[in-house]
């Protein structure tokens, strides 16, 4: 046993602090980052977003709507094969990964899809990506799909994040229980704060000349932000896109004068007991649940929260003189805080 007391920071404990900048305005700071995938050497442009691949929010229907703001989606893995080959025929699937674990039956099924809708965009997903079998299982889906751009994880260390990137993985993906709906650090003691798990990966990451995404932890849109001043190259959320017209939770309505009103909707982790009980029959003897089962308000079209989103980094970046996205690390000094907001009318 040993401890370490090198401090270890979250979202929540910096803020950005602001410098002097010759920016006008917010309309002229440019959200779009271009990317050379370390294996493949194809190139991406576009706003460096990933709706996380959870069947709540890892739909085709917000695969769709978020292609129009530059952003892309890792598809939940347990569509059928006929829905996923139709879909990567089309123009939409073009910002779309295409998600799996490390079972045979994933590993089949995604070659059957490829074999009549060659996939692009691999996500390798597991909670733990330090097993010998997730790095080996990255080396084969490397060696299968050497044209695939591969995102895998999930970690939250530099050591692990250069091994799946010499492994075969162009993008790792770091975060191990800061999800809104995940229960793991509760369950198994076992985690890492996100902003000094997204610092210390891509330090780690770049030297390689790898990317990472940060996975989970963001709440409001400065925490975007702070993922991007981090060294974040993309980030992933799955509750701040949840509750929307384009996601596939369960809608509960309320009758407002005569008519039934959408007023929440489900979402839940993908190791609940919901996902378990959808997806596997059950919660398997040998392990617990490590995810939680909750109503988001219903919001709408996604459009507005993207709006959202990309505004407050539009406005982040003004108030630190970055131009464009990819000045944002290099123009971040981040301040340890005790507190952020002023709570006077709630959050």
């Amino acid at each position: 046993m040993r401890i370490e007391n090198d401090p270890k920071l979250d979202f929540r404990d910096v803020l950005i602090r602001p410098k002097r900048s010759t920016l006008g305005s917010r309309a002229h700071v440019g959200v779009e980052r271009s990317f050379r995938f370390l294996h493949t050497g194809r190139e991406w442009t576009g706003f460096p977003l990933i709706a996380a691949n959870m069947d709540v929010v890892g739909t085709m229907a917000m695969a769709r709507a978020l292609l129009t703001h530059g952003a892309m989606v890792a598809l939940h893995k347990h569509y059928d094969a006929e829905a996923l080959i139709a879909f990567f025929r089309e123009p939409g699937a073009a910002n779309a990964f295409y998600s799996l674990g490390t079972t045979e039956a994933d590993h089949d099924k995604l070659k059957a899809v490829h074999a009549q809708s060659p996939i692009s965009k691999i996500c390798l997903d597991v909670a733990n990506g330090y097993t010998e079998k997730f790095v080996d299982t990255v080396k084969a889906t490397r060696a299968a799909f050497s044209e695939a751009a591969i995102m895998a994880g999930n970690v939250v260390t530099g050591d692990m994040t250069e091994a799946l990137l010499l492994a075969g993985a162009d993008i790792v993906k770091v975060g191990i229980g800061p999800g809104s709906v995940c229960t793991t650090r509760k369950m198994t003691g076992v985690g890492y704060p996100q902003l000094s798990a997204i610092i210390e990966c891509a330090d780690a990451a770049h030297g390689l000349k790898g990317l990472v995404c940060g996975d989970g932890g963001l709440t409001v849109p400065g925490d975007v932000a702070k993922a991007y001043g981090g060294g974040a190259d993309f980030v992933m959320m799955g509750g701040m896109l949840a509750g929307h017209d384009e996601c596939e939770g369960e809608i509960r309505y309320e009758e407002r004068d005569g008519e039934a009103v959408p007023v929440a909707m489900t979402f839940y982790g993908m190791s609940s007991d919901t996902a378990m009980n959808k997806y596997a029959g059950g919660v398997a003897t040998y392990r617990a649940s490590e995810g939680k089962t909750v109503e988001v308000p219903y919001r709408g079209p996604v459009a507005g929260t993207m709006q959202e989103i990309m505004g407050g980094v539009r406005s982040a970046m003004t108030y630190i003189g970055a131009v464009h996205l990819k000045e944002v690390s290099k123009r971040t000094t981040f301040i340890r805080v005790g507190t952020q907001l002023n709570t006077v009318f709630g959050n």
